[in-house]
């Protein structure tokens, strides 16, 4: 048996706990057929957590993140807060909060166009056909964290300030750059150098880290506005693309029409000791306890976590070819199969199921 690797688990709100469970089903089915042992243990968070707590990121879950060697989330959000503008206490706090305690200042996000659902895309097959690219977007930074922040005395102006250090370009810079080597060894840097000061920072670190450590790499510029545009006319000629806090997360939620359900793309969230993974969707409450819910795009973030955080490539990859299996079968929920869906539950058992009738790759 292998070296014990603790989970925490974060299933959070709404259909968190739904898709977090499938996850789980499919790790223990890789740990079954590698001989690996992982301990999962829970904690509360976002909404969840306040109902108990009254706190959306308690003491407790902060700990028990530091006391594992990863962390699978699941998501965050309830309607009981969005319908008050007016709550103190928020569920989103609670991940704002954790990212900045656990120091995970990197998210990335990789985006697939699957060739069995081309058609579930509301782009044309041959704009997305082939698009693997992976966005790495900064996350503890930017316009987000500026300060300072709020409103005129005379509450007739808004102010919102975005600071970035140049320590906090070159650590998300590399990562993308290291990335890059793995896999079409190209960066794209994505920014604003035309208007904003932060952006010529942006561009001046990382031109800087290009000719000094990555050479090797390609890397080119687009200002944010044509980026937008290029992901939707030519995505499949990205590979990696790097940017600041507030672009990446437009662009990556842009990137997510091209898979064609939100269901299907995982992430990444990591920082210099800590690591969570969690699917990009929300917490879908309409879709609470129906076992409707896609748990995909959480099944691909626990083939991140083996790959990223326990260097467990080949089992990462097993996840994805069951995936990939069940996608090519026909087996998914309702958001990729109209006419015949699988339930949550099916689809989780399915892939597991896979995973146990494969021998190692």
């Amino acid at each position: 048996m292998s070296e014990t690797k603790k989970i925490a688990v974060l299933a959070g709100d709404g259909i968190g706990p739904e898709v977090c469970d499938e996850a789980i089903k499919v790790l223990k089915a890789v740990g079954k057929i590698w001989g690996h042992n992982f301990q999962f243990s829970k904690g509360f968070v976002g909404a969840a957590a306040i109902g108990e707590t009254g706190d959306p990121y308690p003491v407790e879950t902060h700990s028990l993140c530091l006391n594992s060697d990863a962390i699978l989330f699941g998501a965050i959000g309830d309607p009981k807060y969005d319908n008050d503008p007016n709550a103190k206490v928020r569920p989103e706090q609670g991940l704002l909060r954790m990212r900045k305690a656990l120091g995970l200042y990197a998210n990335i996000r990789p985006v697939t166009a699957y060739e069995a659902l081309l058609d579930s895309s509301p782009l044309k097959h041959e704009r997305i056909a082939g698009t693997d690219l992976v966005i790495f977007r900064e996350l503890t930074g930017g316009i987000y964290f500026g300060k300072p922040s709020g409103r005129s005395e005379n509450d007739l102006e808004a102010f919102d300030a975005s600071l970035y250090s140049r320590q906090e370009i070159r650590r998300i810079a590399i990562k993308a750059f290291e990335a890059a080597r793995k896999r079409k060894n190209k960066v794209t840097l994505v920014d604003k150098a035309n208007v904003l000061a932060t952006s010529r920072l942006w561009r001046d670190e990382v031109k800087d880290l290009h000719q000094r450590e990555y050479a090797d790499v390609e890397l080119d510029y687009l200002f944010v506005d044509n980026a937008a545009m290029q992901l939707i006319l030519n995505p499949s000629s990205f590979d990696v693309l790097l940017t600041e806090n507030m672009f990446g997360d437009i662009l990556s939620d842009e990137a997510s029409v091209i898979g064609g359900s939100l269901g299907l793309l995982p992430s990444a969230s990591v920082g210099d000791s800590s690591a969570l993974y969690e699917p990009v969707h929300g917490s879908y409450p309409q879709a609470k306890g129906k076992n409707i819910a896609n748990p995909i795009a959480t099944i691909l973030s626990a083939a991140m976590m083996l790959e990223t955080s326990f260097d467990m490539v080949e089992e990462a990859s097993l996840i994805r070819q069951a995936v990939q299996d069940s996608l090519n079968e026909g087996v998914g929920t309702e958001d990729l199969f109209k006419s015949n869906p699988s339930t949550t539950n099916e689809v989780g058992d399915y892939i597991a199921g896979k995973i146990l009738e494969k021998e190692k790759v």
